[in-house]
């Protein structure tokens, strides 16, 4: 899939009688926190130390703590234990099943795009 390019809108979706249900929204990644730490691991496939996380996604560790908890449960990321310089440390990857559903959620996103689309360029054309 190829996500610079912008979905079409299928044509089933027009006899969908529940058009903007968006059922693919998954609340497990759909919460800010979970989705900033999926975006931040998808883009680190080798994976990120706790403590590099916790900068980039702007979270306290109680916070990412829990949100990982979260997205281990649901079996979307990972964790190994190691070491570095002689010190323990905990590489956070996201899984297979979770690359897998982070891009089926952003293709959901990308029809809410769509669908909202005409009305934002019929706002921006009003305000003009």
């Amino acid at each position: 899939m190829d996500l610079r390019k912008p979905l079409k809108k299928s044509s089933s979706k027009s006899a969908n009688p529940s058009p903007f249900a968006y059922d693919g929204l998954s609340r497990i990644i759909h919460e800010r926190a979970r989705l900033g730490v999926l975006t931040c691991l998808v883009t680190h496939p080798k994976g990120l130390p706790f403590p590099q996380m916790k900068k980039l996604c702007a979270l306290t560790d109680g916070n990412l703590n829990r949100h990982l908890q979260v997205l281990q449960d649901a079996q979307l990321v990972s964790l190994a234990k190691g070491a570095d310089r002689n010190r323990p440390q905990t590489i956070y990857r996201i899984t297979t099943l979770g690359r897998k559903r982070y891009l089926e959620y952003l293709s959901v996103l990308e029809q809410v795009i769509l669908d909202g689309a005409p009305a934002a360029k019929t706002l921006i054309e009003k305000s003009s």
